[in-house]
């Protein structure tokens, strides 16, 4: 699959906003963190990308009721879905320039009700786009930072109608953002997450 970014300028995948605060004090605290005793940018990815994998639960797999958007408060009060996770890899990248997008699949729902948006980012390395999923290991699910071959939590399953968007967003889908905002906990964001974008 050929990735699209729905921007040329790149510099739009290493902006700051309301989300991706990466100029907050913790985001840069803990960027700052990271990169002692990496070799390069690429050790420093893949980092980050396990320090978001490992150390923020999933707030599904953690039974946390609470629904966090902003990078900083994921941070902070380590948990959040796919999408908050994947806007805390992307704060915590950009704080360090590594150009990163927001991507997303729709996936059969975990109870088989039907799909959902599910968020990845993708980071550029070498003049290539690559995704990655921090969303968090448990069984069944291993995924890993890679630049060759993707390592994914979820290969889609064409025959499900699942399906891999390619368009690379410099900012969360409005979709998905606003069903993150208006959620008062994470077992009614579960029934308000969309469906497809």
């Amino acid at each position: 699959m050929e990735l699209i970014q729905n921007t040329p300028d790149l510099s739009a995948y290493l902006a700051a906003d309301e989300v991706v605060d990466h100029h907050h004090p913790l985001v840069r605290e803990t960027a700052a963190r990271l990169v002692e005793g990496v070799a390069d940018s690429y050790d420093y990815a893949r980092a980050a990308y396990e320090f978001v994998r490992d150390t923020v639960p999933h707030s599904q797999d953690a039974g946390d009721p609470r629904v966090t958007w902003r990078a900083s408060d994921v941070l902070e009060l380590r948990t959040g879905i796919c999408h908050a996770k994947a806007h805390a890899l992307a704060a915590l990248l950009r704080a360090e320039d590594i150009p990163t997008a927001f991507c997303y699949q729709s996936l059969l729902h975990g109870d088989g009700s039907g799909h959902v948006v599910h968020g990845l980012v993708a980071v550029r390395f070498n003049g290539a786009w690559h995704r990655q999923d921090c969303r968090g290991n448990k069984p069944g699910v291993n995924a890993r930072f890679s630049l060759d071959g993707e390592q994914l939590a979820f290969p889609v399953d064409p025959q499900s109608n699942e399906v891999d968007y390619p368009v690379l967003y410099a900012e969360p889908h409005p979709v998905v953002l606003s069903a993150l905002k208006a959620a008062p906990d994470r077992p009614h964001l579960w029934k308000s997450l969309p469906t497809a974008l």
